[in-house]
């Protein structure tokens, strides 16, 4: 029963997920928040690895969460359901595409999926944000403000920023340098 539903919650979040691999992150937030298979610490984490490591961080967060729960066969299920629709839905646009590509319904369809794609990579920026710079557990039990805010995270936060804007040098180094100072420093630093 368990890869029945990991194939359905993955094969929902490839279908409805449009943007990229950052547009899934509502999806598996509300994975995690029904299922109970991870915390929305745990996907924080999740994100950080899917990231640094190589390929699509869909793809990746599917074949983590899968094999979190399932083991080998689960990664092998949710990776397979991620990415199932993308290829049904492509495979049928294809066909369908030169018949329709000049009516002005399919191009109209096509420009009203960029604002909802938009939407879906907001919502995700804001729940990754929330989670790394924000403890509203801490908040919650005493009541101090001044603890809610992961200060760390924030200094850290503001540095990259400046440097990478302000200083010509760094604006040019390749985002892999970012990927690995950041995985260093949360290490050190323990956000």
């Amino acid at each position: 029963m368990l890869y029945f539903r990991l194939l359905w919650e993955f094969f929902k979040t490839g279908l409805f997920a449009i943007g990229g691999g950052m547009a899934t992150l509502p999806f598996l937030s509300d994975i995690g928040q029904t299922m109970h298979w991870y915390t929305q610490s745990q996907l924080a984490d999740m994100v950080a690895v899917s990231e640094s490591t190589p390929g699509p961080l869909g793809i990746n967060m599917a074949t983590y969460v899968g094999f979190r729960v399932g083991g080998v066969l689960g990664a092998i299920v949710s990776t397979l359901s991620e990415v199932l629709p993308s290829v049904i839905i492509i495979t049928l646009i294809a066909m369908a595409l030169k018949t329709f590509k000049d009516n002005q319904y399919v191009q109209d369809g096509f420009y009203g999926l960029r604002p909802a794609s938009t939407a879906l990579i907001a919502a995700a920026c804001c729940s990754v944000g929330e989670i790394a710079l924000f403890k509203p557990h801490r908040y919650l039990s005493i009541w101090n403000f001044i603890t809610f805010i992961n200060w760390k995270a924030v200094a850290f936060g503001v540095v990259i920023f400046t440097m990478t804007n302000r200083v010509p040098k760094v604006k040019k180094l390749h985002p892999i340098i970012f990927i690995a100072i950041a995985a260093v420093v949360g290490i050190i630093v323990k956000f």
